[in-house]
């Protein structure tokens, strides 16, 4: 047990690093049987994620719905922060022009060979993406994981339990226990973060090795600069422009973002990016519930913004075309609607990718020179998407005033049990002097 004790009380960051810079190591050592011994680690780790998520989910969404006294302001909470979704998926598609015009990835390249894996994904019309999001089995929609339609329908339970008000009290409560121990339960699991790290990261190096990346090298590096430069120069202006410390904001971030880049799914990172913004930040906790689950399904500036405006301009370059103002405009447009319009759809950069191409008129044959190397690319890009999923709640809250500054300005980088607690006593202490909304 003092094994245990001394272990939880290295920082939650410190411990994820040591997982990956040892699984960065094992992956070299061993090369491809890494993929046979470290692999099921990794595979149980992001499990037990995807395990929790819908739940919490489910639990956390109509307990914060239940608990609101009108529909107003969740109105006028999603309305402020679809805005600010689109604002930084615009910014996100300038950063991925320009870094494609500044570092030219797909010129002085020739003889790429198409991943034997690719097919042409087939891009849902707007319709089908609409009636998808209503579930027409709610039973259904929990046990195949869809986040949207357990946000919908879970909304609607939360709306009925305020209609409903003292007749379902008893149900409101249960409810909030659930979602308390939804709460616990994810800290048990993140507890995983760094073993599963090691896994990840060992089975991913001892696959790609540097024979893969190396043709595609300049692409690479040009990807991981431009969502750089989005996570720090631009969720980072935005936040210190709402007067908040953008270090402190990225501290208590860093284990979301830590999960996102290990894992490669918004959905595997939600748990963590969840407590994140209301255990490290000071985001209230029932705004969150509906914020960070709602950015993981459409909030997509790596995946669906930066990616296909940067493979945009690798596959004009590569084939050798000029892109009209005309066909900038079409980039821009098609990837800020898009992010939206392919919602829970499985392979969303790659549905992404193929919209925006679709769209400029320039060729999807493109994407598949990409695909090999695709895993490689979806740990930055996810982890761009999850710190946007992040960064707009924080500032939604701040212009509501739904965010706790001391609680903020204490920001730490730790997920463990008992600073999850301290943190979760002093924003519940500070929303029970004010209304949502």
């Amino acid at each position: 047990m003092k094994l245990v004790s001394a272990w939880l009380r290295i920082p939650f960051w410190q411990r994820v690093l040591a997982g990956f810079v040892l699984g960065a190591l094992a992956g070299w050592a061993f090369g491809h049987s890494a993929e046979v011994w470290f692999a099921p680690l990794g595979t149980i780790y992001v499990t037990l994620i995807k395990m929790i998520a819908v739940p919490l989910v489910f639990f956390a969404v109509m307990n914060a719905i239940g608990s609101l006294h009108g529909q107003k302001s969740v109105a006028a909470l999603g309305g402020r922060t679809f805005v600010w979704f689109a604002i930084t998926a615009a910014l996100a598609v300038g950063v991925g022009l320009l870094i494609g015009w500044l570092l030219q990835p797909g010129h002085g390249l020739s003889g790429l060979t198409i991943a034997p894996d690719y097919t042409v994904r087939v891009v849902p019309s707007p319709k089908d993406v609409l009636l998808d999001v209503i579930p027409t089995n709610p039973f259904k929609a929990l046990s195949e994981g869809k986040i949207l339609q357990v946000i919908v329908f879970a909304g609607l339970v939360g709306f009925a339990l305020v209609k409903l008000g003292e007749r379902v009290a008893g149900l409101r409560k249960l409810v909030g226990e659930a979602s308390d121990t939804m709460v616990q339960v994810t800290r048990f699991v993140l507890e995983m973060t760094p073993l599963g790290t090691f896994g990840l990261i060992a089975s991913l190096v001892g696959a790609y090795g540097f024979e893969k990346l190396l043709p595609l090298g300049t692409f690479v590096f040009a990807l991981y600069l431009a969502c750089a430069i989005h996570i720090v120069f631009v969720y980072g202006s935005l936040i210190a422009l709402h007067g908040l410390n953008p270090l402190k904001f990225f501290r208590g971030a860093a284990p979301g973002m830590q999960v996102a880049f290990v894992a490669s799914s918004s959905f595997a990172a939600m748990p963590a990016a969840i407590r994140s913004v209301t255990h490290n930040l000071g985001v209230d906790k029932d705004y969150a519930a509906f914020a960070v689950p709602l950015g993981a399904s459409i909030k997509m500036d790596g995946c669906g913004a930066i990616y296909p405006a940067l493979t945009s301009m690798f596959v004009a370059q590569y084939f050798g075309l000029h892109l009209e103002p005309g066909q900038y405009a079409t980039i821009l447009i098609a990837s800020v609607l898009g992010s939206f319009g392919t919602a829970g759809v499985p392979g969303t950069a790659i549905v992404m990718v193929t919209l925006v191409l679709s769209a400029a008129g320039l060729p999807l044959e493109g994407i598949g020179y990409l695909v090999a190397i695709d895993r490689v690319l979806d740990m930055m890009r996810t982890m761009t998407n999850v710190t946007g999923q992040m960064a707009v709640p924080v500032i939604v809250a701040k212009e509501s005033g739904l965010l706790d500054r001391d609680v903020y300005e204490a920001a730490s980088s730790n997920l463990g049990v008992a600073a999850g607690e301290k943190a979760e006593v002093r924003s519940t202490k500070a929303g029970a002097t004010r209304e949502v909304g």
